[in-house]
């Protein structure tokens, strides 16, 4: 469900975004807002980078994000009616998109555009709030920071511009103290002495506070990552996803849990925790080392496969892309990591040719460095399919080991 600037200037609860909805904002003379815009004609495809395009989008993001909509005529910024703004094309949205990147600084990401009407068109762009402000753009030697000021576009000033990147900065921190402290809450309490443990967490950069998630949209965001996981890797190793009950999420604190199913003695050796917070968070937690090595042992609970750490991560980065469909979220920060406090230096074994577990190239580590980094999880399959095969290469490099066994490369037909 969308929750818009043109749903708050109805009144009216999240919903699809729709002509019905454009047509009742025009029938009660809606007003044009800091984060509202009417404009009548598209912009030509030709030369879009240099017209007002970019500006209008830096000026919607550095004032917390906003919407513009084409095709609706306006008398003192009260819409008064339709006009058609003929065909948006794929190249029209290509390029619009484009500017948004490359004449804003920095970039301004994830777009949503909507096309609307046939008889009388229309196009809608929602441009997301930004926690990278100031938006800058450059024209030749000179450069500028729009915002909006109620329905006008203004410049900053140099000491709004100042706030702005003291704004930056602390939500830098904020963020990083944010996905610390979810990380110590999924580690806290797992049995480390006794066997190593995958810990993945990620925080929005803007977390989605509007609504909360019912059990239902928990259900599908759970059973839409088990799918998706299979588009980053292969079935093979034990992928946490398959060891959690995705159809009966448990309500947590904020949050829906799928809680371990695997909880036999015979089957806790892959034990495994997820979570979907509210605001969009995610959380997985995964029991790694002392699995299953033949059918009578286990490996020591110092010993991890690669393998089993590649599943973790597709799994975890699918439920991400998962949450973002479904929360319309973005930006994510993330950390990865494998706790293990017993005695025994921590072991990262690979496969051979053959298929067969191998520890010649494995190389000991006293602490696993937690991997963070940054996931759009708004890019196109391709992109983000890119960044899931980087964080798993991150992860088991540190361990010696070269190439992913699991996680397989993204390919052109993503891409195209």
């Amino acid at each position: 469900m969308e929750f818009t600037p043109l749903h708050r200037a109805l009144g009216y609860a999240p919903s699809p975004l729709t002509d019905e909805l454009l047509d009742a904002a025009i029938n009660a003379c809606v007003r044009e807002t800091d984060d509202l815009d009417w404009k009548s004609e598209l912009p030509p495809i030709k030369g879009l980078p240099q017209s007002d395009v970019p500006k209008d989008i830096a000026a919607m993001a550095n004032a917390g994000g906003g919407m513009i909509i084409y095709g609706v005529e306006e008398s003192q910024k009260a819409a008064t009616g339709r006009k058609d703004t003929g065909e948006f094309t794929e190249g029209h949205e290509r390029a619009y998109r484009s500017a948004a990147v490359s004449a804003i600084s920095p970039p301004v990401f994830g777009l949503d555009i909507y096309r609307l009407g046939t008889d009388s068109r229309a196009v809608a762009v929602v441009i997301p709030a930004s926690v990278d402000g100031p938006h800058l753009i450059y024209r030749n030697d000179y450069f500028g920071a729009p915002i909006r000021n109620d329905a006008d576009t203004v410049w900053m000033r140099e000491r709004q511009i100042e706030t702005m990147y003291r704004a930056r900065f602390n939500e830098r921190r904020r963020s990083s103290e944010a996905i610390d402290s979810l990380y110590d809450e999924a580690a806290t309490g797992r049995d480390t002495d006794q066997r190593a443990w995958f810990i993945a967490v990620a925080h929005p950069r803007i977390p989605n506070v509007s609504t909360r998630p019912d059990r239902d949209e928990a259900r599908a965001i759970f059973e839409r990552a088990e799918a998706l996981t299979f588009s980053y890797s292969t079935s093979k190793g034990i992928h946490p996803l398959k060891n959690v009950d995705s159809i009966n999420p448990r309500p947590g604190l904020r949050r829906w849990v799928a809680a371990n199913t695997a909880t036999s003695e015979q089957q806790l050796w892959r034990e495994a925790w997820t979570e979907a917070h509210h605001d969009g968070s995610v959380t997985l937690a995964a029991a790694i080392g002392a699995h299953r090595k033949t059918q009578s042992g286990n490996y020591e609970g110092w010993e991890v496969e690669s393998q089993g750490i590649e599943c973790c991560i597709s799994d975890f980065t699918a439920l991400i892309r998962a949450v973002a469909e479904t929360r319309h979220l973005d930006e994510y920060e993330v950390r990865v990591g494998i706790e293990w406090t017993g005695t025994q230096p921590l072991q990262i074994l690979t496969v051979d040719n053959f298929g067969f577990t191998y520890d010649g190239v494995s190389s000991p580590l006293r602490t696993f460095a937690p991997v963070r980094t940054s996931l759009n999880a708004a890019w196109d399959d391709y992109a983000f399919h890119q960044e899931v095969y980087r964080l798993a290469e991150d992860s088991v490099n540190q361990g010696g080991i070269t190439y992913l066994h699991t996680i397989f490369e993204p390919t052109a037909e993503e891409e195209g």
